[in-house]
């Protein structure tokens, strides 16, 4: 009864009808006095035909619990480096950015739960590093100061719906499957990246310079990062690679699709 009426409430606010429409969770950034998260996430996901729904931190599980009780599926957003110290162990790089202790908490025991209610995941930039992290994986800190011979330019200065490099798809994978191409032109706004696996995952993207572009849940269909923006694209609507992957996303949180396995 809960969730029908925060689905109308939602459906309300964002100018859609129809109760079928799978809520999804968008983890936001936070300071003290807002919570939000680009509008760019929030367009690709109604594009795709869900109801988006933002997700402030917190590390309070029983309210945790009752968000992932609520939803239907879950982005995980970009935005600051993750602490390596507290996390994987490893003194942090002269080079690291800014870190967000709370926000890193947050993430990473919201994943775990959700992982373990099976609840689709997508993770976009730093929520691929998130998911790596919170299962086992590290991270190369600083990818100009760490990667040997990288020539791609990860930090792009191009507009978000514009792809600056290359990646190559795995043909096995979920996400070669999902997006329909082995080669495709990506954005690319992080400094970071995925290193060692975490235990459970595997590789399923790298670009031209051998950087890890995307993980995927082995044996499972419904977790998938990637360190690419696909809402660039995605909020303008068309039918492309990227919305396809909000497609997916949306597909899984469905009550039918859950209901298949």
């Amino acid at each position: 009864m809960k969730k029908a009426i925060l689905s109308l409430a939602l459906a309300c606010v964002t100018g859609t009808a129809s109760l079928a429409q799978p809520l999804i969770g968008i983890s936001a950034n936070t300071s003290v006095s807002t919570a939000s998260v680009s509008m760019t996430y929030i367009n690709a996901v109604k594009n795709a035909g869900g109801v988006p729904v933002i997700i402030p931190w917190t590390t309070d599980q029983i309210q945790l619990e009752k968000l992932l009780g609520t939803i239907d599926g879950l982005i995980m957003t970009g935005g600051e480096d993750i602490d390596p110290l507290r996390w994987f162990g490893e003194e942090p790089n002269p080079h690291i950015g800014e870190i967000v202790p709370k926000r890193d908490s947050s993430d990473i025991i919201m994943l775990r739960m959700a992982v373990s209610k099976d609840i689709p995941i997508l993770g976009i930039c730093r929520g691929v590093q998130a998911i790596n992290v919170a299962f086992g994986g590290n991270l190369y800190q600083d990818i100009p100061s760490q990667v040997k011979g990288t020539f791609v330019d990860h930090s792009q200065q191009a507009p978000r719906n514009y792809g600056t490099h290359t990646i190559t798809l795995d043909k096995k994978s979920l996400l070669y499957k999902i997006m329909g191409c082995e080669t495709v032109a990506v954005n690319s706004y992080h400094h970071q990246a995925v290193k060692d696996i975490a235990p459970g995952f595997k590789a399923v993207a790298v670009s031209k310079d051998g950087v890890i572009e995307a993980i995927e849940k082995v044996g499972s269909k419904r977790v998938i990062g990637v360190q690419f923006h696909p809402e660039g694209f995605a909020c303008e609507g068309g039918d492309t690679p990227f919305l396809s992957l909000f497609k997916w996303l949306i597909h899984e949180s469905t009550p039918a699709a859950k209901a298949t396995e």
